[in-house]
């Protein structure tokens, strides 16, 4: 039987400890960063990359997970998912520690008494030791589930974002075709976090994805939850706002008929109907806009270099910064090259955003 581990099962995102912690991974550990740098980032915690290896060790999976990476490498597909589902089953299956169990609900609980709220919703989001790593991007690989509630769902869908790692896409990925990368006996933390009722959401980035301007910020946002921009489910509304004046250069409102959101009819997050009066109209005002790039602008001075930002805005108007990671397509190229290289990003910018494997607490992948 393992040994329980001094390293804590649970981190808060606003302990001053979080900050820099790799127990974090890549998408909490910048929550975190964001959170002590003053940023309104909604409240949660992270289940420690230590609490993901307790929980292979415990349940005997260790050996067999570091296995399962090795018999991944120059497999066919067919026998990758075989390998996959054989594996990710075992992960569902596999016993839970108590203590760690103790940890994951006393944590959640704590998280209601902060909010006030009983059966919190929650984000139940992968965070990799992997996503930071430089050429090496998992991030969208991994799993997100949305809108889930209450102790047990809790759990079921931290267990899911474990498997989540032995995924098909995951044991495929070869990061130019790193496969020590490939390989490497990676960490997962799971972050739980407080859900934003969100009446409009999206990405922002702190330059022109098209053309590599740094002068600009460039907000593409929709009505509802922020899925319908990062799946590419809906067409999002576009603005580029001149990044000293604030000046809103270019606004392209998108004609929007269905939003995701929580869908009670189902009691999961899926595409509702947007009100007729909403269809046409902007979903961000010019005061909503303004505050996002100038939220944009602090958050690239604060970490020194180009950012991409999932963000949402609250019915109350109030905004909430989701998720922040580096710029990689035009940040590293000369400066000459972003005035005179025409090279549209913004796919790639988005695919990288898309690929959290966004899902309902239902479980689908969106």
């Amino acid at each position: 039987m393992t040994e329980p581990t001094t390293s804590p099962f649970v981190l808060w995102i606003d302990d001053p400890a979080a900050v820099g912690s790799r127990l974090l991974g890549g998408k909490f550990g910048s929550l975190a960063e964001m959170t002590a740098g003053g940023f309104a980032v909604p409240g949660g915690f992270g289940i420690t990359t230590t609490a993901y290896r307790y929980f292979l060790e415990y349940a005997g999976l260790a050996d067999r997970a570091r296995e399962v990476r090795a018999q991944a490498v120059g497999a066919d597909l067919a026998q990758v998912q075989a390998i996959s589902a054989e594996f990710t089953a075992a992960i569902q299956a596999a016993p839970l520690p108590a203590d760690l169990e103790t940890a994951i609900l006393t944590a959640y609980a704590e998280l209601e008494r902060r909010t006030g709220r009983s059966r919190l919703p929650v984000a139940v989001r992968s965070s990799g030791e992997s996503e930071d790593l430089a050429g090496a991007s998992f991030a969208g690989q991994y799993d997100t589930f949305l809108w889930v509630r209450g102790a047990d769902e809790v759990l079921r869908y931290v267990r899911s974002c474990w498997a989540g790692m032995f995924g098909a896409a995951v044991l495929t990925y070869r990061p130019d075709s790193d496969l020590t990368a490939a390989t490497a006996d990676h960490g997962i933390c799971v972050g739980i976090q407080q859900m934003v009722e969100a009446r409009a959401a999206g990405v922002m980035f702190t330059l022109d994805p098209v053309t590599g301007d740094r002068s600009k910020v460039v907000i593409e946002g929709c009505w509802g939850l922020g899925e319908g921009v990062v799946s590419g489910g809906v067409t999002p509304s576009r603005y580029v706002v001149d990044k000293v004046t604030f000046e809103v250069l270019k606004r392209d409102v998108a004609h929007q008929e269905a939003m995701y959101s929580f869908d009670p009819a189902i009691a999961a997050v899926g595409l509702v109907p947007v009100a007729t009066d909403r269809c046409d109209a902007p979903c961000l005002a010019d005061d909503q806009i303004h505050a996002l790039a100038e939220l944009a602008k602090r958050i690239e001075r604060h970490r020194g270099a180009p950012q991409d930002i999932e963000w949402a805005v609250s019915e109350a108007g109030d905004v909430h910064v989701l998720q922040v990671r580096p710029e990689t397509v035009w940040s590293h190229r000369q400066a000459e090259q972003l005035v005179t290289e025409r090279k549209s990003a913004v796919g790639h910018v988005l695919a990288r955003f898309a690929g959290v494997g966004v899902a309902s607490n239902g479980g689908r992948p969106s």
